[in-house]
């Protein structure tokens, strides 16, 4: 690769595969890594391993998930510098969120599996979400309908294997916008990132995970004003908590004909 070709999402390899009487060897697609540089007013702030795609939405959900500015607009300018296996975005937010960024100090290192990584106070992991407001109202059908339509939007998952996914959910249950990524939490930033530059009403819809809900996800969900999660794998008991205490709907487990409510039913209509 050339030093300013931009990393790509996957890559073809050479592999040995076993099919029960012999090795063979064959081509397969990997999920590429990169690391993301995010830096603020020329400071460095954290560097994430991400899927090396949608850096633009990555890099508007992580800075309002993280809760460095608490509107789309606070980010002034946005300019990403790819260089071979690593990406530089730019960013410049108002002077007065430096308290912010010295508050939610981060260490240079976020793995791609890791939503927490490298933050110094335990009060900023464990920080609790002012409540949601209560206007959404979905039917389950929806939930069902949004969970069957998503594998259909994972062209990267199809291929490798090993990446997730996040989408928003009209109402209906009609995805709106999908996003992968080698994280969890990359994703999750990707699809409300995609959501804000795309001006969707945040209390119109919900989000679906192909992870499990963990807390810093519900964290990050409730820190964007997204009021029912549906997620297609389990729930931890802080993360049922926090979504109770957050006013969130939390929903797990979520696959064909059945799923799990964690936290706040009421927004499900059962009628």
């Amino acid at each position: 690769m050339r030093a300013t070709e931009p990393p790509a999402p996957t890559r073809r390899a050479t592999v040995g595969r076993w099919d029960g009487a012999q090795l063979a060897e064959a081509s397969d697609t990997l999920a590429e890594e990169a690391a993301v540089c995010l830096r603020y007013n020329g400071a460095p702030q954290a560097v994430m391993m991400a899927t090396p795609a949608d850096f633009e939405d990555f890099a508007r959900g992580f800075t309002l998930t993280e809760g460095l500015v608490d509107a789309l607009d606070e980010i002034r300018t946005l300019e990403v510098r790819r260089e071979s296996d690593r990406v530089t975005i730019d960013m410049t937010i108002p002077e007065a969120r430096g308290v912010r960024l010295h508050q939610r100090q981060r260490s240079l290192e976020g793995r791609s599996g890791c939503g927490q990584c490298g933050i110094v106070e335990l009060d900023e992991v464990l920080r609790r979400p002012p409540p949601l407001p209560a206007t959404l109202r979905v039917a389950p059908a929806a939930v069902q309908r949004a969970v069957a339509e998503l594998a259909a939007h994972q062209p990267l998952g199809a291929t490798t294997g090993t990446i997730h996914a996040a989408a928003w959910a009209r109402r209906d249950g009609t995805l709106a916008l999908v996003r992968e990524d080698v994280g969890r939490h990359n994703a999750l930033d990707k699809v409300v990132g995609a959501l804000l530059a795309a001006g969707l009403p945040r209390h119109d819809g919900f989000l679906v995970l192909t992870s499990r809900a963990s807390h810093e996800l519900v964290q990050k969900a409730a820190i964007a004003g997204i009021e029912l999660v549906a997620a297609i794998s389990g729930a931890t008991a802080l993360a049922a908590r926090l979504a109770a205490a957050c006013n969130l709907t939390l929903v797990g487990f979520a696959r064909a004909g059945r799923h799990v409510v964690y936290a706040c039913p009421a927004r499900l209509e059962t009628r």
